[in-house]
């Protein structure tokens, strides 16, 4: 098995400008749990579930040490629901929920031959293996799958595959494994080597991604990959305009452009933000330079605000990395510096990224610090308001949607795009309803006793 290790660097809706230093002081961050091992340690990017609840894995930790699913409440309180054993995988990554309901994700080791797995599990804690990988369809697979619109997962490798540098892989949700595409297919590895970001799939239907590595420069690439396995390399870093696009998924902004940060290179040497157009024009709309934080190695989320909102791993006013924001056009707030606390007990080295939940708040996970040295689950308040996020965000007329929320009962109507819709109030945190006839591209959205709630991003209302 071909295995690549890498070694980061060590270099390096809100009033802009005027009341930048005024945004910043108010924020609320909180620390909901520290890891102690026993319970986990080094967790990965949380995700919301339609229970309300939040999940998440942990590299480390547990019952074996190898690593755990874990599910915690918005106000704190943490239930371990699976340790790993190394049979059934070692060091889980980020956990995703499909329509079904159920949490799928990878881990980089164990499984048969110890070169990772893909794993499905129930919010109650019951886990299958989905996939054990031999090398010879990849090895060391990152990230979380994501589903597609035609229920499949998509996902990468980091190694293996016919090259040993990594794949893109399709897997259905009871474990049929497809090779889409083998890294390093052309000369000198130009469409790039060893991928370590979850895929997204775009408003056009395509999936887009980056490599740690490769490309025409040898510092990753960004790549448009088809359902059918058809990849085009977007674009190449050179360095100039960042390097190592390391576990930072992508992320398509309701103006359409995709969105993204490299974990080293850009002007100062400590990472970029970057915006990239899904034909491969590329814009850096920020440099790190330390002050601000350096090795951005977590992807942006979008919040309602229509800002971007990430992490940095390292340095910061006190050196344990941030949490920062920035605009589509690149002007960038440091919202909290890590090492806040006496010993990191807030924590340091943020390699996650955030949440936005449909309370409004961020949620995210450190690496190391908080009480025991193990990590934490941290909530920042930046003021903004409840919202309604949908599973998927695409569709037909007449597709079941999931619409999740917060205090969802007594919801009188749901509408998309203005199109009322039938529904049904499954629980405070979730509505079940299906896209309605006449309706169109637009936001969902929901009318509760307090007032109407409208999704994060528009539904796309497919043919």
């Amino acid at each position: 098995m071909k295995q690549k290790i890498f070694a980061l660097s060590a270099v390096a809706v809100l009033v802009p400008a005027l009341i930048a230093s005024q945004s910043a002081r108010a924020q609320t961050f909180t620390t909901l749990h520290s890891f102690d091992s026993t319970d986990g340690a080094s967790p990965r990017t949380l995700v919301q579930a339609t229970n309300g609840n939040l999940f998440g894995a942990t590299e480390e930790g547990g019952t074996n040490g190898d690593g755990t699913v874990f599910e915690i409440t918005t106000t704190g309180t943490l239930k371990t629901l699976h340790s790993f054993d190394g049979t059934d995988g070692v060091q889980p990554n980020r956990v995703v929920q499909d329509t079904n309901g159920d949490l799928y994700g990878t881990t980089t080791g164990g499984g048969t031959t110890n070169d990772g797995t893909v794993f499905q599990i129930t919010t109650g804690g019951k886990l299958k293996t989905l996939q054990s990988f031999d090398s010879t369809d990849g090895s060391i697979p990152k990230g979380a799958p994501i589903q597609a619109t035609n229920g499949k997962l998509y996902g990468i490798t980091n190694s293996g595959g016919t090259n040993g540098d990594g794949t893109v892989f399709a897997i259905t949700t009871n474990g049929t494994l497809a090779t889409l595409y083998n890294f390093c297919s052309q000369t000198g590895c130009t469409d790039g080597e060893t991928p370590l970001a979850s895929l997204i799939q775009a408003a056009d239907g395509n999936f887009y991604g980056t490599t740690s590595a490769g490309g025409t420069n040898g510092y990753g690439t960004v790549f448009q990959i088809t359902t059918s396995g058809t990849l085009t390399t977007l674009h190449s870093f050179d360095g100039t305009d960042g390097a190592y696009p390391y576990f930072a998924p992508l992320v398509q902004a309701t103006n359409g452009y995709l969105y993204g940060t490299t974990s080293a290179g850009g002007t100062n040497g400590g990472g970029t933000v970057f915006q990239i157009t899904t034909s491969g024009t590329l814009t850096t709309l920020h440099s790190f330079d330390g002050s601000d934080g350096s090795a951005p190695v977590s992807g942006l989320i979008q919040a309602t605000n229509g800002k971007l909102y990430g992490t940095t791993e390292q340095n910061g006013t006190n050196g344990g990395g941030t949490v920062f924001e920035i605009t589509t056009g690149g002007k960038l707030t440091t919202l909290y510096n890590f090492c806040s606390q006496t010993n990191c007990t807030d924590g340091s080295a943020p390699i996650a990224g955030l949440l936005q939940d449909t309370n409004g708040k961020f949620y995210g996970t450190t690496s190391a610090g908080g009480t025991n040295g193990y990590g934490t689950v941290f909530r920042l308040s930046s003021g903004l308001g409840a919202f309604v996020e949908t599973q998927m965000t695409s569709g037909a007329v007449g597709a079941p949607v999931k619409i999740l929320g917060t205090n969802l009962t007594g919801t009188t109507s749901v509408t998309f795009d203005g199109t009322p819709a039938t529904f049904a109030v499954v629980s405070k945190s979730e509505i079940s309803t299906t896209v309605p006839a006449g309706a169109t591209t637009g936001p969902v959205e929901v009318t509760i006793p307090s007032g109407p709630l409208t999704s994060n991003v528009s539904f796309v209302v497919t043919p």
